[in-house]
């Protein structure tokens, strides 16, 4: 087996109406609306990818041994330059709460800053640099 990407995560959170107003509003992503099961579910898109979203009170099976908001940990690339991003949330009044800084990613180094959403998952905005 050689796995190629990630098509989709899943994002445990307390309020999927305040998750999506966040990643909508702050970081641009779409929402999408879509049924599994005759269920209807939320997910955001960006890019070729999408999150999923379960609500605390709602788990979906199969689902996370342990889910819980809170405890994501997601990086998310831009090309927008990291000085724009800032400005953008503070425009947003949304802290950052380290950054920019260098890190690095999975295919080479960043310049990141780091955010959380409303269930204080941490967020981390980078820059690719050369």
């Amino acid at each position: 087996m050689h796995i190629q990407s990630i098509d989709h995560l899943v994002l445990t959170v307390n309020n999927i109406s305040d998750t999506v107003d966040f990643y909508t509003e702050v970081l641009g992503m779409t929402v999408e609306k879509f049924s599994s099961d005759r269920v209807m579910r939320t997910a955001l898109r960006f890019g070729s990818q999408k999150i999923n979203l379960h609500q605390t009170t709602d788990q979906f099976l199969p689902r996370a041994y342990h889910p819980v908001a809170g405890s994501g940990d997601l990086c998310f690339l831009t090309d927008v330059d990291i000085q724009q991003v800032m400005q953008h949330l503070e425009q947003r009044n949304v802290e950052v709460l380290e950054g920019p800084v260098e890190r690095t990613g999975a295919v080479g180094k960043l310049i990141s800053v780091y955010i959380r959403d409303p269930d204080q998952n941490l967020i981390e905005i980078s820059n690719q640099i050369d």
